[in-house]
């Protein structure tokens, strides 16, 4: 039996140390990070390389329910897929898991908290963005990467990996920003 620890945060420039601190006090030989939005499991490939590699009776740990997704229906297939390996889920805080029916069904309740919570955020969000913009104070969100200069690297032969390491960015913003201009 592996305890499997899962850390993610949503943006690059946030930090994932508590977090893993957390995870490998409790106990998790091994600890996958990620920093990539939680809204859906596309582009978070150490989560897709936790399940993949889960065997029977592993657990898998985050430390809050929100760190594995905020989606309801992302997080019960999450749930599903451990359950299908004969793994189980840990949530530190609350702590709840899978191994008992009670938790699939707190589980549950808290997902859809979660993807409660998202909407709201993403609600006032859009609220401020509004607002701004009648005030005239709103000027749009500013490009972190220049997405042309990603495009000239590609274009004279470097790779991907090549080209997130020279920018100082993530190989998932290459493509992504490669995916635009195809």
């Amino acid at each position: 039996m592996a305890r499997i620890g899962y850390a993610r945060v949503s943006t690059l420039d946030q930090d994932l140390e508590i977090q893993q601190q957390r995870l490998i006090a409790e106990g998790c030989q091994i600890v996958r990070c990620e920093k990539v939005s939680g809204a859906s499991r596309q582009g978070r490939t150490e989560l897709a390389t936790i399940i993949e590699f889960l065997r029977e009776d592993d657990e898998l740990i985050v430390t809050r329910l929100d760190r594995l997704g905020r989606d309801t229906r992302d997080v019960l297939n999450i749930v599903h897929e451990c359950e299908q390996r004969g793994a189980h889920i840990t949530v530190l805080e609350p702590h709840v898991s899978t191994k008992g029916e009670m938790g699939k069904v707190i589980l549950t309740v808290l997902g859809m908290v979660a993807q409660m919570e998202r909407r709201f955020i993403k609600e006032r969000q859009k609220e401020g963005i509004e607002f701004a913009k009648l005030s005239g104070r709103y000027k749009g969100g500013q490009a972190r990467i220049d997405q042309y200069k990603i495009r000239d690297l590609f274009k004279s032969g470097l790779r991907v990996t090549a080209i997130a390491k020279e920018l100082e960015c993530s190989r998932m913003q290459v493509y992504r920003v490669l995916q635009r201009f195809r």
